[in-house]
């Protein structure tokens, strides 16, 4: 079991899904969001859910973030307010497994000089990897320049990125057809 905190976000707009996408139903669970707080609680000692007001209908350790603006950067600020480092992870890939995390988390302890530790397959995976606290200046800078994109601050930052081949497991649910996609897969 890691001790790092691990943080869901799951506070965002779901507009390319048309409803909110961490309350839809996944596997045996109510929601996205109590799939993936569930199984990640097998694998950290404390797990958090990042959002804007518990809408979820079952305990757990929440993070609010009241700001009107819906952006994971946002969040960051607040989650600080509480950690010095984190895992960070995106409600919408409930694929991403153990060996993913543990590889980040082993990359971190080697390297705890950095601003992140991020994913990365042919593409980068900001909510899926590792932040400290010294990234900070940068992401309240970049708020203040209403720039809000993640993989910006990223690579403003002094940032690690751990490659992974299979794309499938980094699989995000944005539109609808992914979410039929992801039901279809087994669990």
């Amino acid at each position: 079991m890691h001790n790092l905190p691990c943080v869901i976000f799951a506070g965002g707009k779901s507009s390319r899904m048309k409803k909110d996408k961490s309350l839809l139903p996944f596997g045996k669970y109510d929601s996205l969001a109590k799939f993936q707080y569930e199984r990640l609680k097998k694998l950290f000692s404390k797990v958090y859910i990042s959002t804007k007001e518990n809408k979820f209908g079952f305990e757990a350790d929440f993070i609010f973030d009241e700001s009107k603006i819906f952006a994971p950067t946002i969040a960051f600020e607040r989650i600080f307010q509480k950690f010095n480092e984190f895992f960070a992870i995106s409600v919408d890939t409930p694929f991403v497994d153990e060996e993913i995390i543990s590889k980040l988390i082993e990359t971190f302890n080697k390297n705890k000089n950095y601003d992140a530790i991020i994913a990365k397959t042919t593409y980068i995976h900001p909510l899926v990897g590792i932040y400290t606290k010294s990234i900070l200046p940068n992401i309240t800078k970049e708020i203040e320049n209403k720039n809000f994109k993640l993989s910006y601050i990223l690579k403003n930052s002094n940032t690690i990125y751990v490659n992974f081949e299979d794309e499938s497991k980094f699989f995000n649910i944005n539109y609808p057809d992914d979410y039929k996609k992801a039901l279809e897969k087994n669990f």
